[in-house]
């Protein structure tokens, strides 16, 4: 098989990140004390952390989709606006999101290489392998998993349509996205029975009218139909529930299928452009477990309210030694201040319109923050509830807060 080759091309071992645990979340107190985190999400730059989660979990996670930037050489900001006109984009209020700029294709692909070297390698002989692209780079993709996989472990090049406005005249509008899918082996979950979908009215009305519809084969119409290797989905900017002002978020249905195909219960599933969290979300939804990192706070934090709003089971939160929040370089703290109410802890602060997300851990011993009380700001319109119900407690141990603004300032306090 032909490989593609370029001047820089190269599998350097990276260096495996310092990982270090910065609390155990417990969404909306889900599990609270005794349950046992079997689901990680981590900050840090993916080729460092797929290194030092390989000694653990080589061959180990069952599925694993990856949503990488697209070779678009475009920078993507971030909604962080509330109750915003959607048709008048000059007036939201925005704050960087993640870049998706290189320098030539070479850049790119060294970029992308590696890093699906090691997903392979962290793969499970049964599991399953999703790159989800565009045509701005798909093709260069292809070759490169045809390499690593094999060309014959290719199982599906899927095509996810959708509608919206588009500014080309001058050439068909672009208007779907491609996602490779690849097996490490001859041996892999496929759960056709979970991902059939109801037969097209019109289907199930010429088999009703007419014995010799279908050639003679008449199928099971109740059961309903494997879905087609296309796909539609309306995008997430037709999605007001989900929307999370994340640029580029992929529709739960789309994780949906794609989990739901390809894991079992309880399977570990994995996303290392995690982005907005929707693999995360929806894996914990579908009762499996799941790894999701990404290098940008950003996508941590919006991953986190996410599966906070879920009310998942209880995750642990890490992130890479050389990751920093921006802790104690705002006037955040200044601004904000904690009053202990009866059961009660009340935040006040100067503006609570400015506040996104704080959380609570009622017993802080002083090392590991547990997340056990959580409040959000609502994803369309008002501000974030400035009271948080405390669990009964005899008040022996202190009471620590930590409070991420929509710019992404954090501080922590003690009550």
């Amino acid at each position: 098989m032909p490989l593609l080759n370029w001047a820089s091309k190269s599998l350097t071992v990276p260096s495996p990140a310092s990982l270090e645990m910065d609390s155990i979340v417990y969404p909306q107190g889900a599990g609270y004390p005794h349950a046992h985190p079997e689901s990680q999400l981590i900050w840090g730059e993916n080729l460092s952390v797929m290194a030092a989660l390989l000694p653990e979990y080589k061959d180990s996670i069952n599925l694993i989709y990856a949503d990488p930037p697209f070779f678009t050489n475009r920078r993507y900001p971030m909604r962080i606006g509330r109750g915003e006109d959607s048709r008048r984009p000059q007036d939201w209020q925005l704050e960087e999101g993640y870049p998706d700029h290189w320098h030539n294709i070479d850049a790119y692909l060294d970029m992308l290489y590696p890093r699906l070297k090691l997903m392979h390698e962290l793969l499970a002989p049964n599991g399953t392998f999703y790159l989800h692209l565009d045509w701005h780079a798909d093709a260069y993709a292809r070759l490169l998993l045809d390499e690593i996989f094999g060309h014959d472990h290719l199982l599906n090049e899927i095509i996810w349509v959708y509608h919206g406005p588009s500014p080309i005249r001058s050439a068909f509008n672009r208007k779907h996205d491609t996602i490779l899918v690849y097996t490490k082996s001859d041996k892999y979950t496929f759960n056709v029975d979970d991902v059939r979908q109801p037969y097209d009215p019109t289907t199930v009305k010429t088999f009703a009218s007419s014995p010799k519809a279908g050639f003679g084969k008449i199928p099971d119409l109740a059961r309903g139909k494997v879905p087609e290797d296309w796909w539609y989905f309306p995008v997430v900017a037709r999605l007001h529930s989900e929307r999370s002002g994340y640029p580029t978020q992929k529709p739960e249905a789309l994780l949906e299928r794609i989990i739901l195909a390809s894991s079992n219960s309880g399977d570990l599933v994995a996303d290392f452009f995690c982005g907005s969290g929707t693999t995360a979300v929806m894996a914990a939804k579908l009762k499996r477990r799941f790894i999701a990192s990404d290098v940008s706070f950003r996508a941590i934090h919006t991953s986190r309210i996410r599966l906070v709003g879920s009310a998942s089971k209880p995750f642990t939160l890490w992130k890479a030694a050389e990751r920093h929040s921006n802790e104690n370089r705002s006037n955040l703290s200044q601004s904000i201040k904690l009053v202990l109410d009866g059961q009660s802890i009340v935040l006040q602060a100067e503006d609570a319109s400015a506040i996104d997300y704080w959380e609570v851990d009622p017993h802080w011993d002083g090392k590991l923050f547990h997340s056990v009380c959580q409040a959000i700001r609502p994803p369309r319109k008002g501000s974030i509830s400035k009271y948080i119900n405390l669990p009964n407690s005899d008040r022996k141990m202190a009471i620590c807060a930590r409070i991420v603004d929509i710019h992404g300032n954090s501080c922590s306090l003690r009550c």
